[in-house]
């Protein structure tokens, strides 16, 4: 695996896959880039590429899919690594464009769910290594996780880890009939009893695949707080609209709320009053913990 850095990487990152999408920066204040680090296989780590003062909060991501393409979200994770973020994906930097595969062929993860946990272990290590960059500038107490789809499933598995301090599960849900089709992948209801931290739902509406199974999910959440956020865009959710689209934008606040203490981020969830109850782009939903 080529491992590049930085800079070098992002533009070598630009020529491989301008071909087929440009390569965005975020939006927010902190222009971001990606890049593999040889400390971290199979991962692909956002960042901003001139960090602020402050420790950047952990985002960590399992692929549509379980895919082992770590960019296949890329404006979506760039979005949030702009606005003072380390974000990690499960996966590699594709060296061309991926070729389409064959329809209808059976459900495969191409990733495992412990390289989340292993991300993780990762940061905390980065923090404290000598000659890391990165050292000090992580805020290990404050982790997400999340993921679309099958990577959502991972999210919610390893979501009861104590250094997880919120879940974000998109376009996903545990399977009702509490069978998962996807070989090596966990679908359990009752680990959504393990959760500890608040929880984030953000689905595509009635058209999106997972629709029922994650809408379940929130109704089961009673102990945690918790929020649904439907956007009508079916499973393919917005990740690689501009700057990730709504989803983005939504996830963000978010974490502003949850990792970062923001009040006009929390003011966007919650109260009666609350900044996304009257936008008529999304309906949310907030259960009595919340």
């Amino acid at each position: 695996m080529t491992i590049l850095t930085g800079v070098s990487l992002f533009v070598s990152a630009t020529m491989t896959m301008a071909a087929y999408t440009p390569i965005e920066r975020g939006s927010g204040p902190l222009p971001a880039l990606f890049e593999e680090r040889a400390t971290l296989p199979d991962h692909v780590v956002y960042r901003p590429a001139k960090p602020g003062p402050a420790a950047l909060p952990v985002y960590i991501f399992g692929n549509g899919g379980c895919s082992a393409d770590g960019t296949s979200s890329r404006n979506h994770l760039l979005e949030i690594a702009s606005h003072g973020y380390l974000v990690i994906a499960s996966g590699t930097i594709p060296k061309a464009q991926p070729k389409a595969g064959a329809a209808g062929g059976p459900l495969q993860a191409q990733t495992a769910t412990h390289l989340l946990t292993d991300a993780i272990d990762w940061a905390a290590r980065e923090n404290v290594r000598p000659g890391s960059p990165l050292r000090g500038r992580i805020a290990t107490d404050r982790i997400a996780v999340s993921g679309w789809s099958c990577g959502g499933l991972q999210a919610l598995a390893v979501g009861s880890d104590p250094r997880v301090r919120t879940v974000v599960a998109m376009n996903t849900g545990f399977f009702n009939d509490g069978q998962s089709p996807i070989p090596g992948i966990v679908s359990d209801k009752a680990l959504l009893g393990r959760l500890h931290t608040p929880v984030l739902y953000v689905l595509g509406g009635p058209d999106d695949i997972a629709h029922a199974n994650g809408s379940d999910d929130f109704r089961r959440l009673r102990s945690v707080p918790a929020a649904l956020v439907d956007i009508p865009v079916g499973h393919g959710g917005t990740y690689m609209q501009p700057h990730g689209g709504l989803a983005a934008e939504v996830v963000t606040q978010w974490l502003d709320w949850q990792l970062k203490g923001d009040a006009s981020a929390r003011a966007r969830f919650a109260g009666p009053d609350c900044g996304w109850c009257g936008d008529r782009r999304l309906t949310i939903t907030r259960n009595a913990a919340l």
